[in-house]
């Protein structure tokens, strides 16, 4: 069982390039995080390589974060926008030596057919696909509950899988966040089970409070039992709020590490 730490949620008690020597002291050997756009990607590298560590993960920028944008890719007045974002992750993503990049859908624009939104979410996703392709990046694309994130694009597993079968980008496969996906549709087992083939990173917390597993109703023995029984030899992203302090909330992992 690979298990990294998203040190955007975890170890949040020290400063984020603190986190690398953090998750790498309990055990870690990959992280994933929100964004690295803010700091310089050699000294990002530097962390990485001082800590040994994998960097499995990151977000394409998403549009301006700080007043609510959650991605772009399905905004047809920003495609510009978007592909220019492209090209700056998969720069950062090929220094770092990162294999995969998350690109969020976004939030729906308000007065904007759901059409065009599926025309532009599909046309960038094509175009990222493809340009990370050049690179051997796999793109994913991730179903995010309405109630975190009210009114973005990609709620559902079958929606996201149903664009990945259109566009048949062979570098373009899902994220499974077990969180998003019991709050919107529950049968977690089963879902895995039949789309395992098409699933590149899985992440995962509790609900209700998106804590650490065993705070609240997901059977996670069982659910990361059947991840390392199946054909899945990627990683699992632990990208919970921990309900105390991230030392505390570890106590689940120890059997996995």
């Amino acid at each position: 069982m690979k298990l990294n730490a998203n040190i955007s949620m975890l170890f949040q008690e020290v400063g984020f390039l603190d986190r690398f020597k953090a998750a790498a002291n309990h055990g870690f050997k990959g992280v994933e995080f929100l964004f690295p756009y803010d700091f310089d990607k050699k000294t990002i590298q530097e962390h990485l390589e001082n800590h040994s560590l994998e960097l499995v993960l990151f977000n394409m920028p998403p549009g301006d974060w700080e007043n609510g944008e959650r991605g772009m890719a399905c905004n047809p007045k920003k495609i510009a926008e978007f592909q220019d974002s492209v090209g700056l992750a998969i720069e950062y993503a090929t220094f770092l030596n990162c294999s995969k990049l998350h690109c969020m859908a976004g939030i729906k624009p308000l007065r904007t057919d759901t059409e065009i939104l599926t025309e532009t979410y599909k046309n960038n996703l094509r175009f990222a696909a493809r340009e990370a392709k050049k690179r051997d990046i796999t793109v994913l694309i991730e179903a995010i509950n309405f109630y975190d994130i009210p009114n973005f694009f990609l709620n559902y597993s079958t929606a996201a899988l149903n664009i990945i079968r259109d566009l048949n980008e062979p570098n373009l496969m899902f994220q499974y966040d077990v969180y998003h996906m019991q709050i919107m549709e529950g049968n977690l087992a089963n879902t895995i089970n039949k789309n395992i083939k098409k699933i590149g990173h899985f992440q995962l917390a509790d609900t209700p409070g998106r804590h650490e597993p065993g705070t609240g109703e997901i059977n996670y023995t069982y659910i990361l039992e059947l991840i390392r029984s199946i054909e899945y030899d990627g990683w699992v992203g632990c990208e919970y709020i921990p309900k105390t302090t991230t030392k505390s909330s570890l106590a689940w992992i120890r059997p996995f590490l």
